[in-house]
Order: structure tokens, then sequence, then C-alpha cells
């Protein structure tokens, strides 16, 4: 099959992998519709994140071609969601909440399982992992917001989840890349009555209106932490949602928390997490990798009931021939998510 390949830093190529096959009664093979590159694909194509060299991609839609004879939750023909973990869901962390940490669960293109971006993947515990859609006939739209279910809306989602956002809350989103848009889009369905989005870019700024976002901040460092102390009497924010992982959107999201308050960290920590400056504040950080598994079915409905629409961040797409070209866009910010188109229903 046909699928990206990662040979490095810059160094995104299209050739071809192994066809994937059912290799254990719990395996599906899921023949892909679309794809997507993550900002975490950015950290490996910067060279700032090591990868193995091989396939990469782990946010995907597809369609169910084969299944192991221990799958029972899937069939052929389904159309599927996958989450970029795949688990149990019944060994003890998954129970107790945490998908990402599963006993036996894993990554898709981790230089062991095929990532998303190719024609094809081989998803292990699939019973337990993919989600099935119900229906058909979907418009393009509604599938790219399911394709955002996979990881960047969930991601969204659990920086608000875990910075506790709740009906009438006053919030703030530091980051306006996909996740941080995501995370304006999950605090407005949660509650949120203010909602201050950190952004220097007018189109994401409207994708932040459209969200949700009642204020936004265009300015940076301690222009910006000064600039929502204003907006808040200088109290802070009730809960904060950090969406980058810079050292200097870390700092911020401790400078514009309140004391008491919680901060959903979601940006892989490309810094360190100043324990210091909210420790005398009594400020908490929560978060981590989203157990989108577990999100997955509770978006999945507002997206078919179109009550949300988080597939407006996926703005540029191309074909599986064109990948290079979408992580250039994203790297060199033309884009805040790219598409890969790649099958068909």
């Amino acid at each position: 099959m046909k699928a990206a390949i990662f040979n490095g830093p810059g160094s995104i190529e299209i050739g071809e992998r192994p066809d994937p096959r059912v290799e254990h009664p719990t395996d599906a093979v899921v023949r892909v519709v679309m794809a997507c590159v993550c900002g975490s694909d950015l950290w490996y194509y910067r060279g700032e994140s090591e990868h193995a060299i091989g396939s990469i991609g782990h946010e995907f839609i597809g369609v169910v071609e084969d299944v192991g004879a221990d799958v029972s939750s899937v069939a052929v023909g389904d159309l599927v969601v996958a989450p970029f973990i795949f688990s149990d869901m019944s060994c003890p962390h998954c129970r107790h909440g945490s998908t990402i940490s599963c006993a036996v669960g894993g990554s898709f293109g981790n230089g062991t399982i095929d990532g998303g971006q190719g024609e094809a993947v081989r998803v292990p515990l699939a019973s337990s992992t993919l989600v099935k859609v119900s229906g058909s006939g979907h418009s393009d739209a509604t599938l790219k917001s399911l394709l955002t279910l996979s990881d960047v809306m969930s991601t969204g989602h659990h920086a608000a989840v875990s910075a506790g956002v709740k009906s009438g809350d006053t919030v703030a989103v530091v980051g306006d890349g996909a996740v941080g848009l995501s995370a304006v889009l999950a605090a407005k369905r949660l509650g949120a009555e203010r909602i201050i989005a950190l952004s220097r870019h007018a189109d994401r700024q409207r994708i932040a209106r459209d969200f949700g976002a009642t204020d936004i901040v265009d300015s940076r460092g301690e222009e910006a932490n000064q600039a929502v102390l204003d907006l808040t009497a200088g109290i802070g924010v009730d809960a904060t949602m950090e969406c980058v992982g810079t050292q200097q959107s870390i700092d911020t999201a401790a400078a514009i928390a309140r004391p008491g308050s919680t901060i959903g960290i979601v940006g892989v920590p490309h810094g360190i997490v100043p324990f210091d400056a909210t420790f005398f504040r009594n400020i908490a950080w929560r978060g981590g990798p989203a157990p989108a598994r577990i999100y997955i079915p509770e978006l999945l409905d507002d997206v078919l009931e179109n009550r949300i629409n988080p597939g407006l961040v996926l703005d540029f797409e191309t074909d599986l021939d064109g990948t290079p070209t979408a992580y250039a866009a994203m790297d060199d910010r033309l884009a805040i998510k790219s598409l890969i188109r790649v099958g068909s229903l």
C-alpha cells in the first residue's frame, strides 16, 4: 500500500508499505478515508522530538475491511473513528479513565503499527478501540468533524475538562492552533460564559469567534498576561487551557490563572512547568494526552446532531501524494491543520 514515510526531520516522502492484515483475533483492518497532520507530528518534523523512521500519523477515520474472529463491536463496511491510542478499555488504567496508559495499548505510526497517513491500518484491540459511526450519507463537513474526534477535538475537550470548566465560568485558552481552537469550542460546549482566546492571527481569531470566544487577546508574553488580567479586573480566569507547550505559553497560563483554579495542560511541554509560580496561589496543573476513546462517544453525538462543527479547523486539503505539502503548510503557518484525503466511503 501507499503511505507517508518519515525519513527524519524535514523529510516526509510517499512510499510503499506492506498491506496490513489481521494478525491476531482482536485485530481489524481499516481502509483510511481521511487523515490529518497533528501538531505533535510537527515536533518530529522539526526535529524537536524523536520519531522512528517509517510510517507516521495517528488521526484517521475509515471503513472496516476485515476483522479478526474476536472482534464483535464493528463489522466489515462500518465507518469508524480511530482514537490515536488503541486500548482494551478493561485494564486498571483504562477503568480509571486513562486509556492513554493502557497496559496493553499503544499508538499508531510508532514504528511497529502503521500510521494513519496511509491507505490502510491494522488496528489492534479493535472492539474496544474503534468507535462505529451510525447512519449513512454523511456530508463532507460531518466527515471532517468526525476526523477531529480521533485526536484534536478530544484533546481540546480534555483541556477544558482538565481545567474544570463549568457553566458561567470566565476562561482563557492559550494557543490558537487546532487544539486551542478546539478548546474554545469545548469550553463553550461546557457552558463557559466568557472565553478569552489568545491569538495573533486573523483567520484563527475568526474561527475562535465562531466557536464561542467572547474576547481576543492578540499579544504574547507579559503584554498578553496583563491584557487578560485587565479583562478580569486583576483577578485572573476561573479555568486556563494551555494548548501549545512552549515555555512562553506555559508561563502565560501560570500568570493568568486565578488563585485556587486549575490549568488544563495538553500542549506537549517543551519547556519547564513553573510549579514555583503557582504553588503559593494554590493553582493546580492537570492534563496530558487525551483519553480520546472515552470522549469520542459523547462528542460523536454532538457532531452527528450538528451541535458542534470542529472540522472548521481543517483549512488545508490535499491527497495522500501531497502529504509532504501538508506538513510544510502547517510548519510555515500557512494552515491551521492539514486534511489528507485518502479514500472514499
